[in-house]
């Protein structure tokens, strides 16, 4: 069941609402002359030089930017709302929340409300506009296809649907939802992912930590599907994987799949390290590649009977191929105790800074790993490493981190590329929160 905590969070200033007029949506030319045809509608205004961040297309208005709020009753959480720069004048549109800190997310700005006036106001129709937009990208990149069929079709902020995450699967539609807007637009965005001929199932995944901190307390959900799935067959760059729908994020890293197909290109009789390997992704890939042998490190047992699964499936040579559980800094340890090393050593550990304030110590926790990783790296071999951690990423710290790394282990390292997430991520740069995974293909000397 959700509960829905509304308690207040801004100071609201009550006054007679819009009252109607005669312009109607059809003839109307701004966003406020088309608020005016809809009764109740309350108006978040900035403070005096707050505005241009969102104006510039930010979608999390926080509360710390708002001056005041117009409108009686006051708005509640769901409510579309205007939001307005220290003058009145509108500048877009969004939906409350009386809880979290980010007060509004923008939907439509003004000059896009305005140009289509079928969205204005209407978040239906706004959110079958973004679909049909969000797939027809993902067509003309080619997803799906005969050898792909994972992928991201709705990517929060980079698709302008603030919150909502969807994942495809094969025929199944993985939601990740960390907005209480997604949650209200439930039975809607359900029916927009129905409409896709190949989708068959939905899998509904909430951020329950974070949609309580949107005043959402989810105690109890199940999915809509009366079959509940907990595994699924799917296709990355024609390799096979049998994805878990219980297993990290939406169950499958979609984001890799062009740094994994990289990773096939150039292993070619090289001996391959994949360090935190999870379900095999960089190492299937090597070996698909050609690599001599792959060896795939990881703590946890179900990733690697994911794995091991994953093998079996593409009829993989297992004397090519094989997977061991152990601690990855453990691991490396031994391994350059024992001076052995590897021509391509692939290095993606799990999100090390989920916030900022941890920054200081992830960035000490990147720099030992990646120390480790290129100690056992050839003179002369690759090492491809990774950060999905968006405070790292955005901190522009991690080539640094990397110099750091290679100081330490006494190594000279050269960039031969840099990537992030699929580009069937996208990224708002308005919204550079958004842009999280860092990906170095570093030369290790």
């Amino acid at each position: 069941m959700l509960a829905i905590q509304l308690p207040a969070r801004l100071v609201v200033r009550s006054i007679t609402s819009f009252s109607s007029t005669s312009t109607t949506a059809a003839t109307a030319t701004t966003l406020q002359e088309i608020a005016a045809t809809r009764k109740g509608l309350a108006k978040v205004v900035l403070k005096k030089g707050k505005t241009q961040i969102f104006r510039d297309g930010s979608p999390m208005v926080y509360s710390g930017a708002v001056d005041r709020i117009i409108g009686r009753p006051p708005p509640k959480t769901g409510d579309i709302v205007l939001v307005a720069d220290g003058l009145e004048k509108p500048i877009g549109w969004g939906l409350y929340n009386s809880v979290s800190m980010f007060c509004v997310r923008l939907m439509q700005l003004e000059e896009e409300a305005t140009r289509d006036l079928n969205c204005a106001l209407d978040m239906e129709k706004l959110l079958e506009t973004r679909f049909d937009a969000a797939i027809e990208l993902r067509r003309s990149l080619g997803l799906p296809s005969v050898d792909t069929t994972a992928y991201r079709l709705i990517n929060s902020e980079g698709d302008r649907l603030s919150g909502l995450i969807i994942d495809v699967f094969g025929d199944v539609a993985v939601v990740a939802s960390s907005a209480a807007w997604v949650e209200q637009y439930k039975s809607e965005i359900e029916l927009h992912i129905r409409t896709m001929k190949n989708i068959k199932h939905i899998k509904w995944r909430p951020s329950i930590d974070i949609l309580k901190e949107e005043g959402l307390d989810i105690t109890d959900q199940t999915d809509s599907d009366s079959s509940m799935l907990s595994e699924v067959k799917v296709i990355e760059n024609g390799i096979c994987y049998n994805v878990s729908l219980a297993g990290q994020k939406t169950g499958f890293y979609a984001d890799q799949r062009e740094n994994r197909r990289l990773i096939s290109l150039i292993s070619k009789g090289q001996k391959v390290l994949d360090v935190f390997c999870y379900s095999g992704g960089f190492a299937l890939n090597a070996a698909k590649g050609g690599a001599e042998y792959v060896i795939g490190i990881d703590s946890s047992s179900p990733a690697l009977e994911l794995a091991e699964e994953n093998v079996r499936l593409n009829k993989f040579n297992p004397e090519k191929i094989s997977f061991m559980r152990k601690d990855a800094t453990e691991f490396m340890k031994e391994a350059a105790s024992r001076q052995k090393v590897w021509d391509i050593v692939i290095l993606d550990p799990p999100k090390l800074a989920p916030r900022r304030k941890v920054l200081q110590n992830a960035s000490g926790m990147y720099r030992n790993l990646n120390s480790l990783a290129m100690k056992i790296t050839k003179k002369g071999g690759l090492l491809m490493t990774c950060s999905c951690s968006g405070a790292i990423t955005q901190s522009g710290t991690f080539l640094r981190i990397l110099q750091g790394a290679a100081s330490l282990a006494g190594r000279k390292i050269t960039i031969l590329r840099q990537a992030g997430a699929a580009c069937d991520h996208p990224i708002d740069p308005s919204y550079p929160e958004g842009a999280y995974l860092t990906n170095y293909l570093l030369r290790v000397l």
